[in-house]
């Protein structure tokens, strides 16, 4: 019986790359850089199924592709999917999430402490020997412990970066989502706000929704303007989510402390972004995921996603939109 094709558009590990070859033929980009939109068409014309880590799968793409069955994504994140156009040719999308909630939520606690104790700004300091006896004052940054933290969207990760807050530093935790989550409440001892109070009250604000049309420059100028000029606001979720405009404003007019960045709206970001100019923002090249062990782990689940969509079997992390599918 012949094995089914699929395509794998990025580099993986040999023992990832060993499983599929079990159940699978299979091709592989091993150059250099990101295999292009004219090239990935060609590829797809004879596979079942893509393994990938952030291609846009549109009616563009699709059209070339006539047996695909499944679009493994090795990401938790989905906003490349179209997912009118994967209904409409019934193409099953995968993601893999849980695999990777705690290591972005030590990223999230990294950028937190880093941009309230100033870690990254006072380390150039240091190795710039700009150091002398007579700093005092100039060195101050912000206590973390004992503050308040607003989350908006309490998803997974959103409730690993809570219980790291509640029990690591005493932190009182209040978080906003479009559904309640009362259970999370009784378990973490965080409390439900409405997005003004998480704004107008937080210390800390971080975000973390999924990028959407509802989601999309979530947080602008009318949000930076209702936060306290002390705020330290960190995202880790999509650079779109935020007008980095009327950031990089709230910033330059002191409507808001300091910032930590893992996501920009345009990535790589722009060397000449104002944001990367200023001491109070510590900037991340959306690493949030990049250890690894979650690397690892994140492509074996994505393996396992296409290997059963291929083999008509039912992925274990089919996105929810897609779900009608199966």
């Amino acid at each position: 019986m012949n094995k089914p094709k699929v395509y794998i558009a990025s580099s993986i590990h040999e023992e990832v790359l060993n499983y599929i070859s079990k159940y699978c033929d299979y091709e592989i980009w091993d150059k250099e850089g990101s295999i292009s939109r004219d090239e990935l068409k060609q590829k797809l014309k004879d596979k079942a199924g893509v393994m990938h880590t952030g291609i846009k799968i549109d009616e563009d793409l699709l059209q070339h592709a006539p047996n695909l069955k499944v679009v493994s994504n090795i990401t938790v994140g989905y906003n490349n999917f179209d997912i009118d156009a994967m209904k409409k040719r019934k193409v099953i999308g995968t993601n893999t999430p849980y695999v990777l909630d705690d290591t972005v939520a030590d990223l999230i606690f990294g950028l937190i402490l880093s941009a309230a104790r100033r870690i990254t700004e006072l380390d150039r300091y240091v190795k710039d020997g700009n150091w002398k006896s007579s700093d005092d004052k100039n060195l101050y940054g912000t206590d973390v412990h004992h503050t308040t933290l607003g989350i908006i969207g309490m998803g997974r990760i959103g409730e690993a970066v809570a219980k790291r807050a509640k029990l690591g530093f005493d932190m009182d935790v209040i978080y906003y989502n479009r559904k309640r989550k009362e259970e999370t409440e009784k378990k973490l001892g965080v409390r439900y706000s409405d997005m003004d109070t998480i704004l107008g009250k937080s210390d800390f604000i971080v975000l973390m929704t999924p990028l959407t049309k509802d989601t999309y420059h979530m947080l602008d100028a009318e949000q930076f303007n209702k936060m306290k000029n002390t705020a330290i606001f960190i995202n880790a979720s999509r650079g779109q989510t935020v007008n980095e405009e009327a950031l990089t404003e709230a910033l330059i007019n002191k409507k808001i402390l300091a910032a930590g960045l893992d996501v920009y709206e345009i990535e790589p970001v722009d060397k000449e972004n104002p944001l990367l100019k200023m001491k109070n923002v510590v900037a991340l090249p959306h690493i949030g995921s990049a250890t690894a062990r979650t690397r690892f782990d994140m492509a074996m689940t994505a393996a396992e996603n296409l290997v059963k969509g291929v083999l008509g079997e039912v992925p274990k992390y089919v996105v929810p939109e897609l779900k009608d599918l199966i």
